[in-house]
């Protein structure tokens, strides 16, 4: 085609001829608005339609692409609020013992009976499960094949599989991108960095929508995979530059508290704790303001850590404070460090959305330590001069949050902590414009905590179980997946399983606990649970962090395969924290290959990283993250998150560019804009 004719990449979509008025609206509500956004909407995978999955037998533990046809399909309707269309998928290639069949099952999705009917030709992708004696899939991407003609784009190659845009088809999606890959300019296509010198990017760019094999699809993944970590890494070297900018204030000069606090310990801290607080004193006594993450694993004793950098802080004359996610977990680190630090005359508060208590007496001044949930933000006159941050479970938070509280105080001191185990591979990207330092040894005055799987348990076993250990005194933990039943979930929830417990654990009392109850509900509960009152207490993942009851050494996680492998390893952290021998009993009815591998990984390691790393390579980076980390839930190439050379590529690239435009003003000006959101929040800030 003439050059002459070719379209530019920045062209508004509303410019188009070939995109009708609801498509044009489509694409602008999922955030697109011009060809250069669309062409960047890049296949999240491929398939090989020259040649498709054999029809399974048996469950598989990965997602498998079949061709075949729908020789029957209906909709069922189990209540007023809950229905399933269905469709069984044919592979017609016969064979000695006849053809194989699959059952796909779409939940809530009436109008597919009018798109989907017996007698279309298929292609469905998804993972194959075993209900009841018959092979499915719920809720598989799928797509009809249609007469096609001699080169068509949708079979017979490797074709491209996008995220859905809401309003666009897949099949019209694709005819788009390839309309637009042979319409839009090359020379227009162009990117303010080059991270791969010598190739054509528009050529990348087509290869990544319609590539002639898979290997060739990867590599240039690859490249624009760069670009995005590029980015990324820029924002992070731009906020770690900035951050050495600025001048904070000396703190941790005067040890005193810190002296009597080692000495008030019935035990010795760590190694791992002990150099911890080494590296923060010698930031808090630095002229620019810490910004420094702890990173423990479950049981590794960060609180006390965090006590004593802000007994550093408070020693300096000024206030500290820590966020913490929840209710509970606030609470539970008000009692904490009451038991600890009250003895030393250090003035305590605490401040959520329902309570406020104080350990000393109005007329003896502020408090120097107030604890608090996200009510914290909203007070700024309880902070007369605040000075050391603490933020607990960070990733809980969003970034204007952190800011939020950040900004009640005068170039404060900011540590944030999270008891998530972060695989190595990705700390660059989440935390690469924060110091770290990492708690990677458990105290020594901790009980062993030994890691079980059950298949299909009997319920007196369990029962007889429980009881031992009740009659002897100790407490236990029975975690549910669901609060109350559910239609679409084959899994007992906490309320039903409350009502079994109280009767099979007589004498023995039991307490529920869960999300829905109001605070004042939960906290009665857990106050119950800690004065030994409450004997086996039925739970949802809401004990899930900080609550520290040193008595409990039991856990028994029903469904256990329907929770993820962090949040598991998180609530085993809940016992073991005394000094009995603790036991965590995974129960499962199961088969799949890939849930037994995942709690397989719990009974073997004991390390929250070497689990994490395990996690990321069953899960993926997309749902390892699952939170809304800043830049980093949107990603397009998540999957290469798993990749070190990569990130280590985009951070050597984003350094050297800082390093020589460190304003982004000179040579490398056209980057400006991809940090134009932190370079607006510094001239707010300043």
């Amino acid at each position: 085609m003439d050059a002459s004719l070719l379209l530019p990449a920045s062209n508004l979509l509303e410019q188009s001829s070939f995109l009708t008025p609801k498509e044009i609206a489509a694409f602008r509500a999922s955030g697109f608005s011009t060809y250069g956004d669309l062409l960047m909407h890049l296949p999240k995978r491929h398939e090989d339609r020259r040649q498709f999955d054999a029809f399974p037998v048996m469950p598989t533990a990965h997602a498998v692409c079949l061709r075949g046809m729908v020789i029957d399909a209906r909709s069922m309707r189990f209540s007023s609020s809950y229905a399933a269309y269905e469709a069984i998928i044919l592979n017609g290639s016969g064979g000695v013992f006849g053809s194989n069949k699959i059952t796909c099952r779409w939940f809530n999705m009436p109008f597919l009976s009018k798109m989907l009917a017996a007698g279309h030709e298929v292609i469905v992708y998804g993972k194959v499960k075993d209900f009841k004696g018959k092979l499915v899939i719920d809720h598989p991407e799928f797509e009809i094949i249609r007469d096609e003609g001699a080169e068509s784009i949708h079979v017979d190659r490797i074709v491209p599989i996008y995220k859905n845009v809401s309003g666009i088809a897949q099949r019209r999606l694709r005819e788009i991108q390839h309309l637009l890959l042979h319409r839009v300019n090359p020379a227009s296509f162009v990117c303010p960095i080059d991270v791969s010198p010598g190739r054509d990017r528009f050529a990348d760019l087509r290869l990544a929508h319609f590539p002639e094999d898979l290997a060739e699809a990867q590599q240039v993944r690859r490249r624009f995979a760069l670009e995005e970590f590029f980015a990324l890494q820029l924002n992070v070297v731009w906020r770690r530059a900035r951050h050495f900018d600025v001048a904070g204030r000396v703190l941790g000069r005067r040890t005193t508290l810190l002296k009597a606090f080692y000495e008030s310990l019935p035990f010795d801290l760590t190694g791992a704790q002990k150099r911890s607080i080494k590296e923060i004193l010698a930031d808090m006594r630095s002229p620019r303001p810490m910004n420094r993450l702890l990173q423990g694993d479950v049981g590794s004793g960060k609180t006390f850590v965090a006590m004593a950098s802000m007994l550093l802080a408070i020693d300096s004359g000024c206030q500290a404070a820590l966020m913490a996610p929840t209710q509970i977990l606030a609470e539970q680190h008000y009692l904490t460090f009451r038991k600890w630090l009250a003895p030393l005359g250090v003035r305590l508060s605490l401040r959520t959305g329902n309570r406020e208590e104080q350990s000393h007496a109005q007329e003896e001044g502020d408090a120097q330590i107030i604890i608090g949930t996200h009510a914290l933000l909203y007070d700024p006159g309880a902070f007369p001069d605040l000075g050391f941050v603490v933020i607990d479970e960070q990733h809980k938070f969003g970034v204007s949050q952190r800011a939020r509280l950040i900004s009640h105080g005068v170039k404060p001191d900011v540590l944030v902590m999270t008891a998530t185990p972060i695989p190595r591979t990705l700390t660059l990207t989440l935390y690469g414009d924060l110091d770290v330092s990492v708690l990677d040894e458990r105290p020594a005055n901790r009980g062993k905590v030994i890691t079980a799987l059950r298949k299909d348990p009997k319920i007196t076993d369990i029962t007889a179980f429980l009881k031992q250990h009740l009659t002897e005194g100790r407490q236990a933990y029975l975690v549910y997946p669901l609060v109350e039943e559910s239609e679409t979930v084959k899994a007992e929830s906490a309320t039903e399983a409350f009502v079994k417990w109280q009767k099979r654990l007589k004498p023995h009392n039991t307490g529920l606990l869960h999300g829905k109850m109001s605070a004042e509900e939960k906290e009665q509960t857990m106050q119950a649970f800690r004065a030994g009152e409450i004997h086996a207490l039925v739970s949802t993942t809401v004990i899930e962090v900080g609550v520290d009851v040193p008595n409990a050494n039991i856990m028994i996680i029903h469904h256990a395969e329907r929770f993820g492998l962090a949040q598991l390893h998180q609530l085993r952290g809940r016992i073991g924290r005394g000094e009995h021998k603790s036991y965590c009993i995974l129960l499962t009815d199961s088969k799949t290959p890939e849930a037994l591998e995942k709690l397989q990984a719990l009974v073997d390691s004991h390390d929250g990283f070497v689990i994490a790393e395990v996690d990321l390579r069953l899960r993926g980076p997309g749902d390892v993250l699952g939170t809304a980390q800043s830049g980093i839930a949107d990603l397009k190439f998540a999957d290469f998150l798993a990749d070190p050379t990569l990130l280590r590529e985009a951070r050597a690239l984003a350094d050297e560019v800082i390093a020589r435009d460190p304003l982004l003003n000179q040579q490398h000006a056209a980057l400006r804009p991809w940090i134009s959101e932190e370079l607006a929040l510094r001239e707010q800030r300043d």
